[in-house]
């Protein structure tokens, strides 16, 4: 159990070093292969977003000779489902990302997971069981996840809603549906299989014209240096997928939301990386960061590793 915590916990760190990447990234001038054509200012296009993501699934294959290649029917249907789940997650979060704001959009996608989690864990396998004070401990880490990532009133549209709801539904069920794949399989075959089935589905996109178009006539146009973030943060984005997978593999059921919530740390890590930069390195990342918002984000630190402590302290 507290194997689980603290690999999700690493696995938060890389997810805000990936997310760090993808800021500095994205900030630049040098994302015309992933920008609509004729469309400059434009953001970034969700479906080819969603493809760069899923078509590095393909890595697994380097962890093929690790393993036995050996699935029932059921195990690769569950695969299948956690490979849908996981693009439809993807595709309809770039599309909120591309209507709205990301500091609105990713804290309401972050914090109704831990509670839809909550729930289709009580659908799946019925209700769950924890102590008062895991209960506690939740409550705190969704609390102070929802402080530390709140920068601005939300205005709330049924387009907003019904993309972030969407997206957060289906990110839940990546949780639930890799759980059963890994109730089955080891973690390695579990890891292969999901990685696989996400990596053939992510082909059908191919079938777009215009986005087969991008793919393979518009030239990648990134200089060295963004180049090599853009490869930082894929690899960051990558290892911290391995570990979020292995820590759902390792937890009971009854804690998939507990450590689901623990994202809140994912915005600590990611608001001292943000903080270091803004101070030492203010030519590569200029965040306004005032008096209010060091406030508001030392609270929910306090708040968050006072759940972190009860977790720890009372498994």
């Amino acid at each position: 159990m507290i194997a689980g915590i603290l690999i999700i916990i690493v696995s938060y760190l890389f997810f805000s070093l990936a997310f760090f990447g993808d800021k500095l990234v994205l900030s630049g001038s040098h994302l015309e292969a992933v920008i609509k054509p004729g469309h400059p200012k434009t953001s970034a296009n969700p479906k080819l977003y969603t493809f760069y993501i899923g078509i590095l699934n393909a890595l697994v294959i380097f962890l093929i000779p690790f393993t036995k290649l050996h699935f029932t029917a059921a195990e690769i249907l569950l695969s299948v489902l956690t490979a849908l789940t996981t693009l439809l997650g993807l595709y309809t979060m770039f599309i909120a990302l591309e209507k709205f704001e990301v500091s609105r959009v990713m804290p309401t996608i972050g914090a109704v997971q831990p509670i839809l989690i909550l729930v289709l864990t009580w659908i799946f396998w019925g209700f769950q069981v924890i102590s008062v004070l895991n209960f506690l401990a939740f409550m705190l880490l969704l609390f102070g996840s929802i402080i530390i990532s709140v920068e601005k009133k939300l205005a709330i549209t049924i387009n907003y809603l019904l993309l972030t709801m969407v997206s957060a539904l289906m990110f839940s069920l990546v949780y639930i549906f890799s759980k059963m794949v890994f109730l089955r399989l080891p973690f390695l075959p579990g890891v292969v299989l999901i990685g696989l089935g996400t990596f053939f589905f992510t082909l059908v996109f191919l079938f777009d014209k215009g986005l087969r178009s991008q793919i393979f006539s518009k030239k990648m146009a990134l200089d060295k240096k963004t180049g090599i973030i853009f490869l930082f943060t894929q690899s960051a984005g990558g290892i911290a997928n391995i570990l979020q997978s292995l820590a759902i593999s390792l937890v009971p059921i009854s804690y998939l939301a507990i450590i689901n919530s623990l994202r809140g740390i994912q915005y600590v890590f990611l608001f001292i990386i943000t903080l270091f930069f803004s101070t030492f390195y203010p030519k590569i990342l200029q965040e306004d960061i005032s008096q209010k918002i060091i406030i508001q984000k030392t609270i929910a630190i306090v708040v968050i590793v006072f759940g972190l402590a009860i977790l720890v302290l009372y498994p």
